[in-house]
């Protein structure tokens, strides 16, 4: 029958019922099988009291004819007591068994119509692990098979001489696993076109043939083997063996039409129609502690043992024997998944034998073991391994012992290696007599514990697998693992990508621009992606795969009036060498679609330039070689922004000359259509719609952006290559709704006129922006929360979100189920609570913290909740994890609305601001929500006591309503956050001079006299200076800063390359010098210096550890401050002599970060808009910083300065998220550069040709004008 329901009840008016128990089922009172719900869970929950009823439904239902209740836990109280109740229905069966010799074969009339769809179902039973369940043939060679091969069924998809591309490889797929377990097996194979749907007991598989003739399959099929001759398939071709039920085919029921001896099926070999059912006990050894003794031939001189095991475990003992009166022992048992045989005698060493490779494997394996007096051997899988005995005596003990050994095994004879084998056994023979395992079950025979006779309970934990993104799973007995390595996801199932979600978080994590990996879902199913971020202009630009290359020529072999598609794809690099185009997949298209929309989706804009330029190339007149161009008219549409490889594709592009030649009908019309009304070209855009309009203006415009700017060639057109002239015309359109985006077609009619030709050119996605990350929510009373759907985590859930806070507690997240739960709450001021119950009880994890979490900052919480366990990490601390019980419940089953900041009974709610929520990779708007629900606002100020500790060098933070702003006003230092570097590179002889008088803004109502007071009044009695230089050059002045009374600060290199700091604080007393002798200073490279005064004290700092302290005598104050001069001075008044000289050389090298109190100076000079107070004398020249290590014997004469803010920069190494090579970086410059100049080559060379042919034309018409003066 099959049974769909079992209730149970306690004993009638006893204290007699069961708490938990396990469901067997057996077609044949032997080899019994567990029913397990969720595909892991063990046991069943019974009864709690005697009279209630306790009913559960099975999904999915099974069938069978023997059932068995286990009682695995029971009242206290009482004893086992058990009502049962069992539901089902009838059941139909009609059997087929295949002796491994033989098949049906059902031939279909040819001339019969083909069905639109195929339906194959049947069941199949066997304990043989290779044989060929099914096999169609078509009338090209081309076939499909149905094949178990170890215990999985192989799907082989093999398209023969059907009309397909030679290089079309065939199609295997690998389903299921420990299949030949003797237990029935559905299968249901569905046919429709090219998709195939094959469903495995209850797992579907869905896949698509990649032509239709691989499923032009009307010709015969075959079940239990292949009866005609092998072919070259590469099959062991090794017939089935065991038992088929309900075979049906489109409907028909193949068994019965066989029964009848229809035509149509043809019986080969011996084929009968009823199951046989083996009478082979397997037992499972539960755990390392289960055991069964066995009894021995005591006293016979020789020894032999068979069986037959099955485990995932790498090692495990498997038997042990004690020899006759404790002459010696041995055990056979696995490691590293091979089998081992070591030999013990009293007084000598262990002899080991190794037999076999991965056992571990989960198939059946057989071991038979003999030793005599001379000789020992293991034969394992029909491979035999031994060694001959000179002096060991073999006689055989009492007992043998399978598994572990007994708790009080002193005295038994069981030795233990190891743990013992968790796993099965079966076929055990001692001597030449089999064991009979059902008398040990009745305790007739032997002795044994903790075991499960005549079942084996071994399962596949990777088969359905749990490892996501790639990850490979990997089993023993009682658990799985993961490994994650190289698919970019972390955590015990690889659900958590290792990546950050958007350039926006890479930026407040500090991090410099460059290029990155970001994964926009996190941990949904869509993958990484490379783009470049530019932390400077808040924004990112997609590099790999957003660009497509340039397609040239597009069309123009296609045949008069043909609509072919051209498709551009994409393409990771820059153009090398010749453009080409590439048709793609609807599958990679809808790949292409789900991957960018959710990059545009968070952005806040996203544009994407295109450029078309037309021609008629008989008017093309090629002089010299083809140069690259770029497209200059999307790179001023689109914000500069750094990149590597070079921001828009090359294309190629050649010079034309104006033509009589006239077409007589525009090339690729944006804006014009065929006279049918369909347009002549159009783009495609990410969810495959069609778009004939300009993305600069709004959908269904038909304008390029000539036409919106209103500049065409000829007003009369919205764009220029409407205009049917006979020359090049180009057009750009700006893509700038970022629904739309990101373009992965390009499609152009009218290009199959003969001597027609264009070209596009797609420009890379670019975004701004990032609406998720600053997401937020302000909640308000404890009342107050959003709501929204349910949240489906049933077997993977993550949730990641900021918050802040200053209370002390608060629930962040709640969603109910009907009993199963999640929450994730502040339940203590330092500690945060994930709390969780999926039917195994609660289960909690908790972080604590040494300084509480209220403090108003932004904490970030990361949570998982997976098959395996639970994990929660806030901020940095160590991340705390719970492991989920190895066969509990699995599916966490919610139905109530979820909850942010608050719970359903509207108690301990969150008071605080929540920000950047997003639920298993996809966040929720909470501001939108905000917006609708009382007690709740939407945003949340105060970034900068979370993130103010970015802004670098003395940047000062402000707030942003999202995010904040680094301002460097008052810093040496410039960039986002204040930290790039502003270096200066001065050529003998240059100055920079910064003017006190001018920093400090007079009114314009102050007359002279109180103005030169007021200068005269400015003084200091505390400085901080900071730079860092690079010279080669001695004596050198650094710095020096004078004032109106004479008094003055210097910092030189003398010349033995020592630093010097000289202070005169008081026009009448001499200078104190202070000769800092750390080392030679001027040896080419880069040191860094902090000098700090109070009052008469100074301290020096160099290169960050040597530091020195020393006490002025000329004063405590610096008064009227006048200047600070960089490089060379102009006539020190009253400097010392050795200051003197310093000065009047100067500097030459590299000056970097050069900051006097709020005074930057280098800043001041090389930033835009130089300021009247700033003196810039002789070259100096910007740099991005200081070269860190110059060569050997290289002064800094020899530095070369970078280009300020190169593209490229890689930042810090450590990070592990920065994938670029320098190499394609530099690569990618390079090949810009070179374009630009072959670009400028190809202008040279145009514009001489046309002077030198301008010339001649003017020489021969003046050659004329005198031949006919002549006459």
């Amino acid at each position: 029958m099959e049974v769909t329901a079992v209730a149970t009840q306690g004993g009638y008016g006893s204290s007699d019922w069961v708490t938990s128990y396990l469901l067997m089922f057996s077609d044949s009172g032997r080899n019994w099988k567990q029913y397990r719900q969720e595909e892991n869970t063990w046991g069943f929950p019974g009864n709690t009291n005697a009279d209630s009823v306790v009913r559960y439904r099975l999904q999915p239902p099974f069938e069978a004819r023997f059932l068995r209740f286990l009682p695995s836990a029971w009242n206290r109280k009482g004893r086992i007591g058990m009502r049962i109740e069992v539901y089902g229905c009838a059941y139909r069966s009609e059997v087929v068994y295949f002796d491994g010799q033989s098949a049906l074969l059902h031939r279909f009339d040819k001339e019969s119509m083909a069905p639109i769809k195929d339906t194959i179902s049947l069941k199949f039973k066997t304990r043989q692990s290779n044989g060929i369940i099914l096999h169609r043939a078509g009338p090209h060679g081309n076939d499909f098979t149905l094949e178990l091969i170890k215990g999985k069924l192989i799907f082989f998809l093999n398209p023969g001489n059907a009309h397909v591309t030679p290089t079309v490889a065939p199609m295997i797929f690998t389903l299921g696993s420990l299949l030949d377990d003797q237990h029935w097996h559905s299968l249901l194979l569905d046919i429709l076109g090219t998709h195939v749907a094959l469903t495995l007991d209850k797992h579907t598989y869905h896949f698509h043939a990649k032509e239709s003739s691989y499923m032009d399959l009307n010709f015969e099929i075959s079940y239990g083997g292949i009866p005609t001759p092998e072919g070259a398939l590469g099959f062991s071709h090794k017939n089935f063996c065991g038992c088929l039920e309900n075979l049906y085919y489109n409907g028909v029921n193949i068994i019965e039409l066989a029964k009848k001896h229809k035509t149509e099926i043809l019986t080969m070999g011996n084929v009968s129609f009823s199951c046989p059912q083996p009478q082979i006990v397997p037992v499972t050894f539960l755990s390392p502690r289960s055991h069964l003794a066995l009894p021995g031939n005591s006293g016979e001189g020789k020894i032999s043992v068979s069986f037959q095991f099955q485990t995932w475990n790498r090692a495990g003992q498997l038997l042990s024997h004690e020899l006759w009166r404790g002459s010696g022992s041995f055990v056979l048992f696995l490691k590293d998944g091979k089998l081992q045989l070591s030999l013990f005698q009293p007084g000598q060493s262990s002899r080991n034998i190794t037999a076999g490779a991965g056992l571990n494997d989960g198939q059946w394996h057989s071991v038979s073991f003999s030793a005599n007096s001379s000789h020992v051997s293991v034969v394992v899988d029909g491979e035999a391994a031994g060694q001959p005995l000179v002096t060991m005596l073999i006689v055989s003990g009492s007992s043998y012992h399978f598994g572990g050994c007994p708790s009080s095994s002193a005295g038994s004879g069981c030795e233990s290696l190891l743990g013992g084998l968790q796993g099965c056994l079966r076929l055990i023979s001692i001597g030449d007599r089999a064991v009979d395992l059902i008398s040990v079950q009745q305790g007739a025979l032997g002795s044994f514990s903790d075991l499960q006779i005549d079942s084996c309970g071994i399962m596949d934990r990777c088969l359905p697998s749990y490892c996501e993104h790639g990850g490979d799973c990997s089993q023993s007995w009682d658990t799985f693992s993961c490994d994650c390595e190289g698919t970019g996801y972390t955590g015990a199932t690889c659900h958590s990508s290792v990546y950050e979600q958007s350039c926006e978080a890479h930026k407040y994590r500090g991090r410099p621009s460059g290029p990155y990996y970001i994964d926009a879902d996190g941990s949904g199913p869509l993958g990484p992606c490379l783009v470049y971020c530019n932390m400077t202009a808040q924004r990112w630009r997609v590099l790999a795969g957003s660009a497509p290359p340039t397609c040239r020529n597009c069309g123009a072999a296609q045949q008069p009036g043909s609509w072919t598609p051209v498709l551009l794809s994409p393409s990771p690099q820059g153009i090398q060498g010749p453009s080409h185009t590439q048709h793609i997949s609807t599958g990679q298209l809808q790949a292409l679609a789900g991957e960018w929309g959710l990059h545009t989706r968070s952005a806040e804009m996203c544009f994407q330039g295109k450029q078309a330029k037309l021609g008629n190339y008989n008017s093309l007149h090629l002089r010299g070689s083809l140069g690259f161009g770029i497209f200059k008219k999307i790179a001023s549409a689109v914000p500069h922004v750094h990149c590597s490889p070079p921001p828009l594709r090359l294309s190629v592009e050649a010079s034309s000359v104006a033509s009589s030649h006239r077409m007589s009908t525009g090339l690729n019309r944006f804006s014009h259509t065929h006279p049918d009304g369909t347009p002549l070209s159009w783009w495609v855009g990410r969810t495959n719609e069609t778009h004939s309009s300009g993305g600069g203006s709004w959908p269904g415009a038909p304008k390029c952006t000539c036409g919106l700017e209103g500049n065409c060639s000829d007003s009369q057109y919205h764009c220029n290559c409407d205009a049917d002239r006979n020359e090049w015309n180009s057009d750009s359109i700006v893509l700038s709704h970022k629904e739309h985006l990101l373009v992965p077609q390009i499609v152009m009619t009218d290009t199959s006129r003969p001597h027609s030709m264009a070209a596009h050119i797609l420009g890379p996605l670019l975004c701004q922006g990032d609406k998720s990350f600053w997401n937020s929510a302000s909640f308000n009373t404890e009342t107050s929360y959003l709501h929204f759907p349910t949240f489906h985590g049933e077997l993977t859930a993550d949730v990641s979100f900021f918050f802040k806070t200053t209370i002390s507690s608060g629930v962040f997240l709640e969603n109910l189920g009907i009993t199963d739960f999640i929450r994730i709450e502040l339940h203590a001021p330092s500690e945060v609570t994930l709390s969780f119950d999926v039917g195994n009880g609660l289960c909690e994890v908790s972080v604590q913290s040494p300084t509480p979490f209220n403090d108003d900052r932004w904490h970030h919480v990361r949570a998982e909740r997976n098959v395996k366990g639970a994990s929660l990490q806030v901020d940095e601390l160590p991340q705390r994890t719970h492991l989920a019980p190895a066969d509990g419940r699995i599916h966490l089953q919610l139905s109530s609305q979820l909850f942010i900041g608050g719970t359903a009974s509207r108690q301990r709610g969150f008071v605080g601001c929540i920000r950047s929520l997003q639920l298993n990779g996809m966040f929720l708007d909470l501001e939108e929500r905000a917006t609708m629900t009382p007690g709740v606002e939407p945003g949340c100020a105060g970034h900068c006591s979370s993130y103010g500790h970015l802004c670098h060098n003395g940047g000062r933070c402000k707030e942003k309503h999202r995010g904040i702003t680094c301002d460097c006003a008052f810093s040496a230092y410039d960039g986002p956050f204040c930290s790039q570097e502003i270096s200066a590179y001065f050529e003998t002889g240059s100055s920079v001079t910064y003017n006190f008088q001018e920093h400090y803004t007079l009114s314009k109502n102050t007359s002279s006299l109180t103005a030169s007071s007021l200068q005269k009044d400015v003084t200091f009695s505390r400085e901080a200076i900071t730079l860092s230089f690079q010279t080669t050059g001695t004596p050198s002045s650094l710095l020096y800063v004078s004032s109106f009374y004479e008094e003055y600060l210097s910092v030189i290199l003398a010349n033995n390359g020592s630093l010097q700091i000289r202070y005169k604080l008081d026009s009448h007393q001499d200078p104190d010098a202070f000769n800092f002798d750390f080392k030679n200073m001027a040896d080419g490279h880069l040191h860094q210096l902090k000098i700090n005064r109070k009052e008469a004290v100074v301290s020096v700092e160099v290169n960050q550890s040597a530091k020195r302290e020393v006490v002025l005598s000329s004063g405590t104050e610096f008064n009227a401050v006048k200047s600070l001069v960089l490089g060379k001075v102009l006539g020190p008044r009253g400097a010392d002599p050795d200051t003197r000289r310093a000065a009047a050389r100067g500097f030459t090298g590299c000056l970097s970060a050069v900051r006097f109190g709020s005074v930057a100076p280098l800043k001041a000079a090389l930033g835009p808009g130089t300021p009247a107070r700033v003196t810039v004398r002789g070259r100096v020249a910007a740099g991005s910083r200081c070269a860190a290590e110059p060569a050997p014997g290289q002064g800094a004469r020899g530095l070369a300065p970078r280009v300020a803010g190169g593209a490229g920069h890689s930042g810090p190494a450590a990070e592990g998220e920065r994938f670029l090579p320098a190499a394609r970086s530099d690569s990618g410059v390079i090949g810009g550069v070179i374009a630009v100049v072959m670009f400028i080559l190809l202008c040279i060379t145009a514009i001489a040709i046309h002077i030198y042919q301008q010339r001649k034309l003017h020489k021969e018409s003046q050659s004329k004008v005198s031949k006919n003066e002549e006459c």
